[in-house]
């Protein structure tokens, strides 16, 4: 796409926001509403369109080469993000469940699942990528440090003398076993001479029986390829197969991907010419334009001294710097007024307790009334005020006066708007001039005054200082390591294996298929088991999206923990180290068995604990992974685990999340495959969000064989019936694939794929050697899931619904009884 493109989709993606932000406000001026449907509606069509533009908005930042349009289309990124999560919040408190289905929606807004993925913004890693990589040389070179000292430290270990005898057998054994390989190899070779010999003997045929024998191995040959190549045009044609070219990229994604890192280049030419401007034109300013600026402040602030001085007989007091300094005198008020309001302030100060006393007096009785009105009164739902409206209507008015109607075709290469430039600076020289004029005009004013003082003859009373009143200091937790620097902690926190190296996956890589059924499902009253798709956008918005923007992180609805339960293998470590990798985030391993022996006793986990999060919140945006959660919150701890002291971490956990606060970019995600052996009150209370993680089912099984064989190096051809291997192997898990996979396709395996293709088959013994997941122990992550707070107000939910509904029946059924029972007696009477 060209500079031009971009520009038109920037101004259709403002339309829609303008229209969206219209929207907002009249229904949040609209009455409220009761039906729990329509008011589910709503939120999801705020939340669907405010996608739409997220994804826009992102594709934008990401292509756009104007570096100061680049700055508002940030901007606005944040206030979408946060509104987007907002949004979330309130669907979630709607229907008491993480995942939600809107397919009658999409419908009719001519839309698909795949519209609703939420794109991770690429500048959370390309805008730090220097200290990344910075990161990763230090973490790199300390670990390969930890490397040579764990060789060196390794010593010989001494073997039995049975040991050494069963060593020496096995390797006798296989000398043996080879040598009569190499033996019985040779005598078959030999074999294979004398009867090709006898056979060339006892051949006499004639040589044009012979040519007419080639003809027709040759001929049938043809033939075939001949009638498979047309049958697979039939089949492309008609659509039933997709081409050999289907999965490669065409010449045009080529060039689109070739012109978009192009784009990036030209983006960070763009930037730093930008950010020299921004020092020139300043340092322009101040010459050219920084004498005149403090000659018309000097004559303005001594003017003010003569007309106060006029008016009122004395000269004024000089505003502190705190209240704005001289910029607080000229706001387009009388010296009258400007003294006015400096008198009001010290009464304003007096009258401050009292109002505050009397607001908590009226707090306190709206919540009497309150709870004696709730019983009697029930109110309806209403938007709940946005912390990001503001946000957005900021960058939307920016664009309509600076943007909107600028005329650029001049600036086809899209740099930077100098004029633009000098408006920002100049106000920035002002206020660096103006403190400087005002530390003058106050030293002049005292001068002037002394010399009034004289004139009069009167000596100035020295007026005592009044003390300012001492506030309460907060308690302020202790700094065990004070006199330490940061590369020290985090240097000790990599040796200690505490802090690790987050293996390179993206999110995109957690592979599977919408749940297409779900609101179907949901109308009979069957809770559906959610998609891996729904799970993975549920890390995008509670995870990557708050860690990777610091405004995001501060007004949206904080999560400061998260629990990912589900079976072994299927995916929930490849989602925190992709929680990592899209946002740069360090890795902290607290997990039972990597902190079993490390910072023994009480103080050793004061001291790791402080370490932890100190190294996560200085160096954020960080992800503390505790695996095997449920170990720490054991109900009995078992007798093979006591030496691990699983439990340590208990009774700190709640501290640790009451000190993660809105401008900590810190997450603590847990991970369990066995959340029912936890002590389910304490579990709850430990995890704020709980995502369950189901096997795949049939629809992400069939694209995960498929990106698993093509990732191994495997050919998709006719023969490999994808469909069936995904029906056959219900129950299994993405490990699984993995490692069926990895063993079929082997180097030898692979160089056979053009003779011999790839069959189904083949996979189905590696994967009998697994246990799958059953029924069983999915109904027991279901019942689990049910006991968890927000499972049972979805379970009272359903029963209240239930009710009504059954109520209602109940209603036109006594309705139709007395109806029939008054035709009755009609008819008698006749």
């Amino acid at each position: 796409m060209s500079n031009r493109a971009y520009n038109k989709m920037w101004v259709e993606t403002h339309e829609d926001l303008r229209y969206l932000l219209k929207q907002e406000i009249t229904v949040q001026d609209a009455k409220p509403q009761t039906d729990r449907v329509i008011i589910f509606q709503i939120l999801t069509t705020f939340y669907i369109k405010y996608v739409q533009i997220f994804r826009n908005m992102e594709s934008l930042y990401d292509q756009i080469v104007h570096p100061q349009k680049l700055r508002i289309i940030h901007h606005v990124l944040d206030g979408i993000m946060g509104r987007i999560l907002e949004l979330k919040n309130e669907m979630v408190k709607l229907e008491f469940s993480e995942f939600h289905y809107c397919d009658d929606v999409l419908q009719d807004l001519k839309l698909i699942p795949e519209d609703l993925e939420i794109p991770i913004p690429r500048y959370f890693v390309k805008d730090k990528l220097k200290v990344l990589k910075a990161r990763e040389n230090i973490l790199a070179r300390i670990l390969s440090q930890n490397w040579v000292q764990v060789e060196q430290v390794t010593s010989v270990k001494l073997l039995s003398l049975e040991e050494a005898i069963q060593i020496i057998q096995l390797s006798e054994r296989a000398r043996q076993g080879r040598l009569r390989a190499k033996f019985m190899l040779e005598i078959r070779m030999e074999e294979e001479k004398d009867r090709l010999a006898k056979h060339r003997a006892a051949s006499t045929l004639a040589p044009e029986t012979a040519a007419t024998y080639i003809q027709k191995i040759w001929r049938g040959y043809s033939q075939r390829k001949i009638t498979k190549k047309e049958r697979t045009e039939e089949m492309i044609f008609l659509e039933m197969v997709s081409p050999p070219s289907f999965q490669e990229p065409s010449s045009a994604q080529l060039q689109a991907q070739k012109i978009a890192l192009q784009r990036n280049v030209v983006q960070e030419v763009h930037e730093v010419e930008y950010q020299e401007a921004l020092l020139t034109i300043k340092e322009h300013l101040r010459a050219v334009e920084g004498p005149d600026i403090q000659e018309t402040l000097l004559e303005q602030i001594r003017q003010w001294f003569i007309e106060c001085r006029n008016t009122t007989g004395k000269f004024p007091e000089y505003p502190d710097a705190e209240k704005g300094g001289s910029a607080a005198i000229f706001a387009s008020k009388t010296p009258q007024e400007v003294l006015q309001e400096l008198a009001a302030q010290q009464e304003r100060k007096k009258t401050k307790k009292e109002k505050k006393s009397k607001t908590e007096k009226k707090k306190k009785k709206k919540k009497k009334k309150g709870k004696a009105n709730k019983e009697e009164e029930v109110e309806g739902w209403k938007m709940v005020p946005s912390n990001f409206l503001s946000t957005m209507a900021e960058g939307q008015s920016t664009y309509e006066v600076i943007w909107q109607n600028r005329n650029e075709e001049l600036n086809f290469p899209q740099k930077h708007v100098a004029e633009l430039i000098k408006e920002d600076k100049r106000k920035e020289v002002e206020e660096e001039i103006r403190v400087q004029v005002d530390e003058l005009m106050r030293q002049e004013l005292k001068n002037l005054k002394l010399a009034v003082d004289r004139d009069k003859g009167t000596k100035k009373k020295g007026g005592k200082k009044k003390k300012g009143k001492k506030g309460k200091k907060k308690k302020k937790g202790k700094d065990l390591t004070v006199n330490r620097t940061i590369d020290s902690l985090y240097e000790e926190l990599i040796r200690e294996g505490i802090l690790i190296r987050p293996r390179n996956v993206r999110l995109s890589d957690f592979i599977g298929e919408y749940n297409y059924l779900g609101t179907t499902l949901r109308q009979t009253d069957i809770e559906p088991m959610p998609s891996l798709l729904d799970v993975r956008q549920l890390i995008a918005l509670y995870g990557i999206l708050p860690l990777g923007s610091q405004a995001v992180h501060e007004k949206a609805p904080i999560v400061k923990s998260l629990l990912l339960a589900g079976p072994s293998g299927v995916g929930k470590k490849m989602l925190i180290h992709a929680l990592c990798t899209e946002t740069g985030a360090n890795l902290f391993n607290l997990s039972p068995h990597n902190t079993a022996g490390k910072y023994p006793g009480k103080m050793g986990l004061q001291m790791m604990i402080h370490l932890v999060f100190k190294v996560a919140r200085l160096l954020q945006p960080s992800v503390v992974w505790i695996d095997n959660a449920e170990k720490m919150f054991y109900k009995k701890v078992p007798k093979m685990e006591k030496g691990l002291e699983p439990k340590r971490l208990k009774k700190s956990f709640p501290k640790i999340l009451k000190s993660i606060k809105a401008g900590d970019r810190v997450l603590i995600v847990g991970t369990t495959h066995r959340p029912f052996d936890a002590e389910l009150k304490s579990f709850c209370r430990g995890f704020q969000k709980i995502v369950l993680i189901p096997r795949p089912d049939y629809t992400s099984r069939f694209v995960l064989w498929r990106s698993i064989i093509q990732e191994n190096g495997g050919i998709l051809t006719s023969s490999m019936d994808l469909s069936s291997l995904a029906k056959v192997t219900d129950g299994y898990t993405q490990g699984h694939f993995c490692q069926a996979a990895k063993y079929v396709l082997t180097e030898h395996r692979r160089k056979q794929l053009h003779t011999k293709p790839l069959t189904a088959v083949e996979f189905i013994a590696p994967l009998a050697k697994n246990d799958p997941v059953y029924k069983e122990e999915e109904e027991l992550f279901k019942s689990w899931y049910a006991k968890t707070p927000l499972g049972k107000k979805r379970a009272k939910a359903t029963k209240e619904k239930e009710n009504k509904e059954g109520s209602e029946k109940k209603k036109k059924g006594n309705k139709g009884k007395k109806e029939k029972e008054v035709k009755k007696k009609g008819r008698k009477k006749k």
